[in-house]
């Protein structure tokens, strides 16, 4: 319980991750995206999530397919990891500052995939990075996860904070959510007996 290995090959991308939950916040992410390789990397480091990521994609298309696709990935290792969920908090929620930005990230291990996401970048590119490919990526991972998810930026100008906010709450409420929850010996967090 609590680790991963997802391996995904299609016509545009070919990607191996490996993920351990509630562990050390140590990564290799070689995503063919700079931007992306920094978020993940974060996101580890802010999770306490062990993630080793390689992902090669049609970069010379753009970064969609391979943004997308890491997002499929890490959602399904995170639902490989957990089980049946038996013994985890289930929730988790993070309101982050990041500078001027500020965003607060709530999710529920819920079974059910659901993103709500409400977020005002206002670049259009961070880098060579598309900033709509965020929610994509939320998307994607939400799916595949099988989780509910809420995004709302309270405040930022920078699309870079803005973003990198997201990651970091994003990994700080997922684990307080996937953290094993002492007081419930076991049980899973829910009355109908099933979480995913």
């Amino acid at each position: 319980m609590f680790c991963a290995e997802i391996t995904r090959k299609t016509g545009e991308t070919d990607i191996q991750l490996n993920l351990k939950l509630n562990a050390n916040g140590t990564s290799e992410i070689h995503s063919g995206c700079g931007f992306l390789d920094h978020m993940l990397t974060l996101f580890a480091k802010h999770g306490r999530f062990d993630l080793t990521l390689s992902c090669k994609g049609d970069v010379e298309v753009d970064y969609h397919h391979s943004v997308e696709d890491i997002g499929i990935c890490l959602g399904q290792a995170f639902r490989q990891a957990l089980g049946n969920g038996a013994g985890i908090a289930r929730y988790g929620s993070m309101l982050l500052p990041m500078d001027e930005a500020l965003v607060m990230c709530a999710v529920d291990i819920s079974g059910r995939d659901c993103l709500v996401c409400n977020l005002q970048i206002p670049a259009q590119k961070v880098g060579d990075f598309d900033t709509e490919l965020v929610e994509e990526f939320l998307a994607a991972f939400v799916r595949s996860a099988a989780i509910t998810l809420h995004v709302r930026q309270l405040d930022g100008k920078n699309s870079h904070h803005i973003i990198e906010a997201v990651f970091k709450a994003l990994a700080r409420a997922l684990s307080a959510a996937v953290a094993v929850d002492a007081a419930r010996n076991g049980e899973i967090p829910s009355t109908k007996g099933v979480l995913l």
